[in-house]
């Protein structure tokens, strides 16, 4: 008899899958999914959270799956990370790589989730739209430098086609669907068989999230706290790199006129 893998998961909301769900407020999501598919004997094992962040991965859920001696983990996280006033790149990957290290240690093969472009399909202002891009491209270089360090299996969510149609998004509009949860399964299935698993095709309900008063109801009771938690957060903090943003793009303007008038000077005399 073959001996099962251990697939474990540790993370935030995109890994215990807030955006799947059924009527009595189970979560599934893109793990769920995946490992479903699996064609040989398979112990799954999702010990993520909504809301985690990357010391929390670290210190609390990480010892929870080592204690299982998992093959394959699934790390997914920065999302939370980048949402606080208080976001540190520099932290952030000291988690992640030490949160990798221990997988690593243990003989596992790590899976990570390149982060989507929010502002594709959540409108924000200009100001604190480039400044969500640069904590996400910050996370994404993070996650792309240690992937390439410990060989890990890897989802460059943006190059993928069709990733931002609205049906793979669920009404928060941060999360993925049940289509969303189950297309980005499929996609590490191709890539977990590239490494040599056994995994068939992933299962596609033809059924896609809940109904529109299923969708208003799921903010009104998840939805609103989490935008009064950030707002006492993230937005006075928003407001000040708002100002310093704007005070960044003034001197870059400013810098590239200097530029431009010395060149023209030096081009006049020569």
């Amino acid at each position: 008899m073959l001996t099962p893998i251990t697939f474990a998961v540790v993370g935030d909301s995109a890994a215990s899958g807030v955006g799947d769900s059924d009527d009595q407020g189970n979560y599934f999501g893109w793990t769920y999914h995946l490992a479903k598919a699996f064609q040989e004997p398979l112990v799954y094992i999702n010990a993520s959270r909504p809301g985690a962040r990357s010391a929390e991965v670290l210190n609390v859920q990480l010892p929870k799956v080592l204690d299982h001696s998992p093959e394959l983990a699934a790390v997914i996280v920065g999302g939370n990370d980048l949402l606080r006033s208080n976001f540190s790149p520099d932290t952030f990957e000291k988690n992640l790589r030490q949160t990798m290290v221990d997988l690593v240690s243990n003989g596992s093969t790590i899976m990570l989730l390149e982060l989507h472009d929010p502002t594709v399909i959540v409108p924000m202002p200009y100001l604190v739209g480039r400044i969500c891009r640069r904590r996400v491209r910050a996370i994404n270089e993070v996650t792309h430098r240690l992937s390439k360090e410990f060989g890990a299996v890897t989802l460059p969510t943006r190059t993928l086609t069709g990733i931002y149609e609205r049906e793979k998004w669920h009404v928060d509009r941060m999360h993925p669907s049940k289509f969303g949860h189950q297309f980005i399964a499929q996609q590490f299935a191709v890539l977990l068989r590239e490494r040599g698993y056994f995994i068939g095709e992933v299962q596609i309900d033809p059924v896609n999230n809940r109904s529109r008063r299923d969708s208003i109801l799921w903010m009104l009771r998840n939805g609103t706290p989490w935008f009064l938690k950030r707002s006492v957060d993230l937005f006075p903090g928003l407001i000040w790199l708002s100002g310093a943003e704007l005070i960044y793009i003034l001197r870059q303007k400013y810098s590239q006129l200097s530029r431009d008038h010395t060149g023209a000077v030096l081009g006049s005399n020569w």
